[in-house]
């Protein structure tokens, strides 16, 4: 993949951007493909040879000033995945999860201190101070792997209650910003069929709710105490009072795990990668009512799922498509784990946290350019691979029995530095005459880059 590859993959993205705009892309697209460690402006210009450059200026413009769109640049990107991964007619899996970008300065207006889940445990929470982003990414299976990709393509940079107090607007929480982005997820793809799954903090009502309004299944886990009832039955008796919205009340699922009556299925899944593992699960179907006012109760199907041996927790979930199979909503939900994988990935592979921007408008760009990035150099894989024969770089201490993302980001490395195709010595076609551009290019590479 040369540079004039490059820029035919990112044709969808060109009409966009200004020309001006687009070229300064471009570049800095490549360099940080090239770059190494840190991901700011600077290490992207030096990767091509551009540290000499009087105006390096105008490339942080792009970021900080430029006019595009970025909630246009995530429709084509999304648009591009489901081409690319989604056979017709299939249904879409979508991940929706948040991640702490560890920032902080004076400057940096949304910075607020936040649980950090990577640093925390169960007996001692950590709290850090950063940027907060909600992201919704795409579940796929590349030819060259077995398991599941979660590639982000919208991201939303959360505010806290605090700063939002401050500006005197009314605080919208994680639930709020995720039936937003369904809405708008709804207009982009109207026909398509989705399903949402998201961990205990999309877990309500409200958002099932809105889920079910645009025909968006959601998968989350469930309380085991939830308030679950039976369908409102037909023909009731009229009386006095507020009339009835939910039938009976239903066991609480603590309950019937714990009753030796209850009927469970026996299945053999392949447990977060670890291998096949037997589990037992069994389900049933309610209304979750919250009994909020103007708020109506939220069909669903509940599902408990245990392991047999005892030694794994047993796990509660829910779908607001009551016609899903208990099986079918626990490997679904057992999908989620790639978005952890992702950001782990991003963090090592392409530099997240490590970028140095300043402007309000840089700082809601740059990080999700970088996880677009992610999806970017997944999708070109893709392409240039077909087949799924991408190269696994092998160790003689460590053998890989599938490609991972850093497979795939030095595959499009060295085709990036492949195309050396210079004259050689008529005495030795073993030697090439390389410019000195290129050498200088190399060595920036080898000796800059931590």
């Amino acid at each position: 993949m040369t540079s004039h590859q490059l820029t035919l993959l990112l044709a969808p993205f060109r009409a966009g951007f200004t020309r001006p705009t687009w070229r300064k892309v471009l570049i800095l697209l490549e360099g940080t493909l090239l770059a190494h460690g840190r991901r700011t402006v600077t290490s992207a210009l030096r990767i091509m040879g551009l540290h000499q450059l009087a105006q390096f200026n105008v490339f942080h413009h792009v970021l900080s000033r430029a006019r595009w769109s970025p909630l246009q640049m995530s429709k084509v990107l999304f648009l591009l995945l489901m081409r690319m991964f989604v056979p017709p007619g299939a249904a879409v899996q979508l991940v929706v999860d948040e991640t702490l970008e560890r920032r902080w300065g004076p400057h940096i207006r949304k910075c607020s201190v936040y649980h950090d889940p990577v640093r925390s445990t169960e007996r001692a929470p950590k709290m850090s101070r950063g940027l907060r982003w909600l992201c919704l990414m795409l579940v796929v299976k590349p030819a060259w792997t077995k398991r599941a990709w979660a590639l982000p393509f919208l991201c939303v940079l959360l505010s806290s209650p605090e700063h939002d107090r401050k500006l005197g607007r009314q605080h919208k929480t994680v639930p709020d910003w995720t039936g937003q982005l369904v809405h708008l997820l709804r207009r982009w793809a109207p026909d398509v069929p989705m399903i949402l799954v998201g961990d205990g903090a999309y877990s309500s009502t409200e958002l099932g709710l809105t889920c079910a309004k645009w025909h968006v299944t959601l998968i989350a886990p469930l309380r085991p105490d939830a308030c679950l009832y039976e369908p409102l039955p037909p023909n009731l008796p009229r009386r006095e009072g507020r009339p009835r919205v939910v039938g009976e009340r239903l066991p609480r699922r603590d309950h019937i795990l714990a009753d030796p009556s209850t009927q469970w299925h026996t299945a053999t899944v392949n447990w977060y990668g670890q291998g096949s593992r037997q589990i037992e699960w069994c389900s049933g179907t309610g209304w979750w009512n919250r009994f909020r006012a103007g708020r109506p109760p939220l069909p669903l199907r509940w599902v408990i799922s245990r392991d047999p041996t005892g030694e794994r927790e047993t796990r509660f979930y829910f779908a607001t498509d009551q016609n899903l199979s208990g099986l079918d909503i626990v490997l679904a939900f057992m999908a989620r784990w790639a978005a952890e994988v992702t950001f782990e990935e991003s963090r090592a592979h392409l530099g997240i946290q490590t970028q140095r921007q300043w402007s309000d408008t840089a700082i809601e760009r740059s990080t999700p350019c970088l996880l677009a990035l992610y999806s970017l150099v997944t999708l070109w894989g893709s392409q240039l691979y077909p087949k799924g024969d991408l190269p696994i770089q092998q160790t003689t201490w460590y053998r890989k029995p599938q490609a991972t993302f850093s497979d795939v980001l030095a595959a499009l490395r060295f085709c990036l530095w492949d195309p050396f195709h210079y004259p050689t010595l008529p005495e030795n076609p073993d030697v090439i005459l390389l410019p000195r551009a290129e050498v200088s290019r190399l060595v920036t590479a080898a000796c800059f880059s931590p």
